[in-house]
């Protein structure tokens, strides 16, 4: 009969432990990084300082006009609604519209609006999930309208 003796813990062993465990945990940490990295752009505007320097007057000249914008979608088909102070729909000049993931650009989508019988319609496939409408629009007084409308398409299957 054979009896097995163990094998004496060494310091080249405890070693080996520490540099896989470590080499995990480094590994599964660069694995974050580059996803988090590859997949949001992070920038909001190219000079922070610039854009601060008309931010009040331009939310003024925003809120001023009292328009709410509100964005619906059933399949194939974004639908977006301006109405004003008094509930009337509008119809202002779109310079920009897009509608994407709020977490990466990959899934953008440019629009393009056209007068409907229940707002500004556009054709478009979003696929379930959640979206944001990123709006640009001028007033017939040349005061700039900016939104960012959320959205949930919900799974259909």
């Amino acid at each position: 009969m054979t009896v097995k003796t163990a094998k004496p813990l060494t310091g080249r062993k405890v070693l080996a432990i520490t540099v896989a465990a470590f080499g995990v945990i480094l590994a599964a940490n660069m694995a974050m990084l580059f996803a988090a990295l590859g997949s949001f752009p992070g920038l909001e505007v190219k000079n922070s300082y610039v854009a601060s320097q008309s931010f009040d007057r331009d939310r003024a000249a925003q809120a001023a006009l009292g328009w709410t914008a509100k964005v619906t979608y059933a399949p194939g088909r974004l639908t977006l609604v301006v109405t004003d102070a008094q509930g009337g729909m509008v119809t202002p000049q779109i310079t920009s519209a897009i509608v994407s993931r709020p977490t990466h650009i990959k899934d953008d989508q440019i629009l393009a609006f056209a007068p409907g019988t229940d707002g500004l319609v556009s054709p478009v496939q979003l696929a379930p999930g959640n979206w944001q409408l990123r709006l640009q629009a001028q007033a017939p007084d040349g005061t700039r309208f900016l939104q960012r409308l959320d959205l949930t398409v919900p799974d259909r299957s």
